[in-house]
């Protein structure tokens, strides 16, 4: 039977920053014309971490049952490590999407934002077929396109929208921004299962591309925030502020290129994660020194 602690490392921890980053971002393109709602933006990063946890559950309990985490390196895997029981852990997955449901429909009626309703229904059904099903996207090669539509267009622009009433030009760059270092999240992931994931079928991004252009791959995702923290500025000067971020990622982006491999890679995660939430918090940073000095 698992322990609480080995649920809470099944939930995957250090995925959680791609559900918080999206949800600053989208509140600091709010507040940058004076719509901010920190109540909105408190259920939105809410909504973000169920649907986020539930991804991972569903991930854990789709590839254990096909036997592809029986060998891996990385976070603890319930099933594929036979810790919890499968039906248990698919029960945990549904009851978080239950939540990001519930939690949804709440912040869509109070926001009134009625058109993130069947969005946010596609949000959950994409999350389960990311791994689950006869024929999950996750397996041809499409994990990271569902991370940067997800987890970086729409909870950035959801967030903002809900807040704002509207969708503007410094979001959606915001948005693809978060998008690309969550999706290196995933890359940098896939990179380190790259040969149980061959060798079970799973034919990820990194499996496709192979090692070496995946890495540089991790490199340019990595890079992409500092291009569009500059195009921000044109619309918040005080935005740039992002771009310095991309400090936080040096050692990670030094591991991928120096061919780490294996369990070497799982800092690299960590480093990513920590990235993608210094560059939102200094975006709303910089949004909000621009409201002060304005």
């Amino acid at each position: 039977m698992a322990t609480i602690a080995q649920w809470v490392a099944g939930a995957r921890p250090r995925t959680l920053p791609a559900a918080v980053a999206p949800v600053v971002v989208g509140t600091a393109a709010a507040l940058r014309v004076g719509e901010s709602d920190l109540a909105l933006g408190l259920l939105a990063l809410l909504v973000a971490l169920a649907l986020q946890v539930g991804v991972n559950y569903a991930n854990d309990y789709s590839d254990g049952i096909r036997g592809t985490d029986e060998v891996r390196a990385g976070p603890v895997r319930l099933v594929g490590q036979r810790i919890a029981d499968p039906r248990n852990v698919k029960a945990a997955a549904f009851l978080s999407f239950g939540a990001a449901a519930v939690l949804g429909l709440a912040l869509v009626a109070l926001s009134q934002a009625w058109v993130m309703l069947p969005l946010g229904a596609l949000a959950v059904l994409a999350a389960w077929r990311y791994t689950g099903g006869s024929n999950p996207y996750g397996y041809r090669g499409l994990g990271e396109v569902y991370v940067f539509l997800f987890f970086g267009l729409m909870a950035t622009l959801g967030t903002e929208y809900t807040q704002a009433g509207a969708v503007s030009v410094f979001g959606v760059l915001g948005a693809v921004a978060v998008g690309a270092v969550a999706s290196a999240i995933l890359v940098a992931n896939n990179l380190r299962d790259i040969p149980t994931d061959t060798e079970h079928g799973k034919r990820t991004l990194a499996v496709r591309l192979g090692a070496a252009r995946t890495r540089w791959f991790y490199v340019g995702l990595v890079l992409a925030p500092v291009v569009l923290a500059l195009a921000m500025a044109a619309w918040e000067p005080w935005a740039a502020l992002a771009a310095g971020s991309v400090a936080v990622a040096r050692p990670a982006v030094s591991l991928v290129r120096r061919g780490t491999t294996g369990a070497g890679l799982v800092p690299v995660l960590v480093r990513t994660g920590a990235y993608e939430v210094a560059f939102a918090v200094l975006v709303l940073v910089g949004v909000a020194v621009g409201r002060l000095t304005a």
